[in-house]
């Protein structure tokens, strides 16, 4: 095998890594967001003391982020923002 061989496979099993450690990190960023944001509705407002949330959008986002939908994810920083809470590192 030439060098430009080896190159070219390293260099293609790396990018094939990428992908899954990109979503891993969405998957892992999105669960803390929503436990970030239950931990809030849990702690603050009227309806949250009895856990239901009457956002319709942060209900749709979770339930985004639950099954692997990561486009979610702005809603929840969005929410989290406006409830004036820091978001949590995303790395």
């Amino acid at each position: 095998m030439t060098i430009k061989s080896i190159c070219l496979i390293s260099g293609l099993a790396l990018a094939a890594a990428l992908p899954a450690s990109a979503q891993s990190n969405d998957q892992t960023y999105c669960n803390v967001l929503v436990g970030e944001y239950q931990h809030y509705l849990a702690n603050n407002g009227s309806s949250a003391h009895a856990g239901v949330d009457n956002n319709s959008a942060a209900r749709v986002a979770i339930d985004k982020c639950n099954a692997g939908d990561y486009s979610g994810i702005p809603v929840l920083e969005q929410e989290l923002r406006a409830a004036k809470l820091e978001l949590p590192s995303r790395s």
